[in-house]
């Protein structure tokens, strides 16, 4: 930490009680975890968590929830993400990325057409099987801990969704690619499958996250921009914590129904065109949390509710 950030980090405050969104530019070198410890420091709250991990390697949008707003960070979790991507050509590592050992390398001769074909083959749903470097638990043990110790176990291959992906650059031995895919979707697999499938081989060497669902990299902060505002300004990047829930139909609950919905009771008949997941809001549009609507002007059954009396940012 240089002086700026050792004098801004003497004047974080005590520890409160803050909810909300803050959209973080992570940068590389650090782990995910790493990048929440440091923004719930900056901001002195007292919870915090991530809405999908990224790789040391990897940089870009990391969603971090602050207080109540951990309660809904599962939404994002089941969000599609987007990347952009470097793709090296010609070299296969242990790891799928250049932090691993070279384990291959092949003479390089790709044509755009070909890089184009290839891409369009992972376009819609695949099959990846998880990579020996990974999270993925065997036994209650990650991945990553058996591929230390050497060893390569069998995995069950799974499904995801590569919405688009994209060429945007090829020079002789880099494809710069875009993508928008689900869940759960190994883009190092996906580098070395296209490598595999161009039959030169290939690991990825760049990977920058550029959106989580409805949140874009552009409305990102770096965590060296936070560390040179004061708290005012930091606290003005904070988005509520309906943020979250937004792209869910919204539902206006009348006082009576604010009663019983937060003490856990269904609401019966209420004015709502809508079925399945929603957003309730009180009388003074204060956001309640998420309900389930069992059909058209049918009942609604409180799912995952704020704490009574929660403010939505501070």
């Amino acid at each position: 930490m240089n002086h700026a950030h050792a004098a801004s980090a003497a004047a974080i405050r005590q520890k409160r009680a803050i909810n909300g969104v803050i959209l973080l530019d992570k940068p590389t070198g650090i782990t995910s975890q790493t990048a929440v410890l440091k923004a719930k420091r900056l901001f002195a709250a007292v919870k915090a968590g991530h809405t999908g991990t990224l790789d040391p390697m990897a940089s870009g949008l990391l969603p971090i929830c602050f207080g109540e707003a951990t309660k809904f960070s599962h939404l994002l979790l089941d969000a599609d993400k987007a990347y952009t991507a470097t793709v090296k050509l010609g070299i296969t590592t242990s790891t799928g990325d250049m932090e691993g050992e070279v384990t291959s390398t092949a003479p390089v001769e790709v044509e755009p057409s070909a890089v184009e074909t290839v891409l369009h083959r992972f376009t819609g749903e695949i099959l990846q099987t998880p990579p020996m470097y990974s999270a993925v638990k065997h036994a209650g043990k990650p991945l990553y801990k058996y591929a230390r110790a050497g060893m390569d176990l069998a995995r069950a291959a799974r499904r995801v969704r590569i919405r688009e992906v994209a060429m945007e650059a090829l020079t002789q031995d880099e494809l710069h690619i875009r993508l928008t895919c689900s869940k759960g979707t190994y883009v190092r697999v996906l580098a070395e499958d296209i490598g595999r499938e161009l039959g030169c081989g290939a690991c990825l060497s760049a990977l920058r996250r550029t959106a989580v669902g409805v949140f874009a990299l552009d409305a990102a902060v770096s965590l060296d921009a936070l560390y040179e505002m004061a708290p005012d300004e930091r606290d003005a990047y904070l988005l509520p914590v309906d943020s979250l829930v937004a792209t869910l139909p919204r539902i206006d609950l009348e006082a009576a129904q604010v009663r019983r919905i937060t003490t856990g009771l269904a609401v019966h008949g209420a004015a709502t065109a809508s079925s399945g997941l929603v957003r309730i809001y009180g009388p003074g549009q204060e956001y309640l949390g998420i309900a389930m609507v069992d059909a058209p002007g049918g009942t609604i059954v409180p799912r995952r509710l704020m704490a009574t009396g929660v403010e939505r940012t501070s």
